[in-house]
């Protein structure tokens, strides 16, 4: 789940092209069709570097014209690139950014070790980086700030969820298995910290029995890991406190296989299209969804304070400061409170934009969607 200073507008001013090393006469990179040479832009210009594929609806319908607006709002000159997934062009667009003097520089990086190499490149010109998106903090990074949503919060709410589920089930005793994020995310134990707010009280009652409690080092893995705690408990489970809809989906498919998808209340985080159609199916209890509109906004608020020197203001802006698990960095967050989803609220993520209606409202669900007044 992640902070810099300015260079002099001297290029800006006198309208220099400057170009990627590698790119071709014709104004853009042979190894990357898709970035160009750009010259640098008038004003104070924030760049933006979006690395998920362009196939993905979020990023170029939601989150590029989100933050461009909220960027313009604040009075400054928006430079937002996607490298869809690629490391390699993630670093070259940042090189250029960097190069063409870029006041602040917005991250959401494919991976730690090239977020971090990013971040200690613009450290290295003064310019601030912020880490930007819910699961993009770079835990070996040196990037001064995060704008992120708020783990201890968002694991409230699942532990809320998972309580409403077993209530709603009406099982006295419930059985729980947890299914932690990665040990490498500083987000992980925060996440669980919120979540044991709500269910510790209850295991220690016994009013619930923690059957295991373990980390989930990637998605892959979670089917394997879920499957060998289920068995070992009995095959029997109430609950699933899953850290992200990745997780809820490998458990949900080892349930499915088990013929018990629907019997049991799984969580999740993130409110992915499969998450969404998991929940309207019956199969997923509940997901948290972080609102991308606040996340934008405080974004470019954070970007014009630091844009214009202005860190007292920036600085009052921070909710924590978390530090990074392989470093001993200060990750100054500003932290979005998330929102509860259950099959009754998926209409709110739909109408956000976030999430296409035809991603989720499949002729599978085309009813279901129609009884929530979900518009297809």
């Amino acid at each position: 789940m992640v902070p810099g200073t300015g260079r002099s507008a001297l290029a800006a001013a006198i309208g220099l092209v400057l170009t990627v090393t590698g790119c071709t006469g014709r104004g853009e990179d042979s190894a990357f069709p898709g970035l160009k040479e750009r010259s640098v832009l008038p004003g104070i210009t924030v760049g933006v570097i979006l690395s998920d594929p362009a196939a993905s609806a979020r990023w170029e319908d939601v989150d590029r014209p989100l933050l461009t607006d909220a960027l313009s709002a604040q009075g400054l000159q928006p430079d937002v690139e996607n490298s869809e997934g690629d490391a390699t062009m993630f670093a070259a667009i940042a090189d250029s950014m960097i190069s063409n003097g870029v006041k602040v520089l917005v991250i959401a990086a494919p991976n730690n070790q090239v977020g971090a190499l990013v971040a200690a490149k613009a450290r290295a010109a003064h310019i601030p980086t912020i880490d930007y998106d819910y699961d993009r903090l770079n835990a070996g990074g040196s990037s001064d700030y995060s704008v992120s949503f708020d783990p201890v919060r968002a694991g409230d709410l699942q532990g809320r969820g998972l309580v409403r589920g077993i209530r709603g089930a009406r099982v006295h005793g419930a059985t729980v298995i947890e299914l932690g994020g990665p040990q490498t995310d500083p987000t992980t134990p925060l996440l669980v910290q919120g979540a044991r707010n709500v269910l510790q009280p209850r295991y220690d009652t016994g009013a619930y029995r923690l059957v295991a409690s373990q980390s989930v080092e990637d998605n892959h893995r979670a089917g394997a890991v879920f499957e060998h705690l289920l068995t070992a408990g009995g095959g029997h489970v109430d609950g699933v406190l899953a850290a992200g809809d990745g997780v809820a989906d490998a458990v949900i498919a080892v349930l499915r296989r088990k013929g018990l998808n629907g019997k049991v209340r799984v969580t999740g985080l993130g409110a992915t299209p499969e998450a969404l159609k998991a929940i309207l199916r019956g199969d997923q209890f509940m997901t948290v969804f972080p609102s991308v509109d606040q996340q934008t906004t405080e974004t470019a608020k954070l970007a014009g304070a630091l844009a214009r020197s202005d860190y007292a203001a920036a600085g009052r802006m921070v909710s924590m400061t978390l530090s990074g698990s392989t470093t001993h960095h200060k990750i100054r967050a500003i932290l979005i409170p998330p929102v509860f989803i259950t099959v009754n609220t998926v209409k709110q993520v739909i109408d956000s934009r976030l999430i296409d209606s035809h991603d989720v409202c499949d002729s599978e669900l085309a009813l279901r969607c129609d009884q929530l007044g979900i518009s297809r």
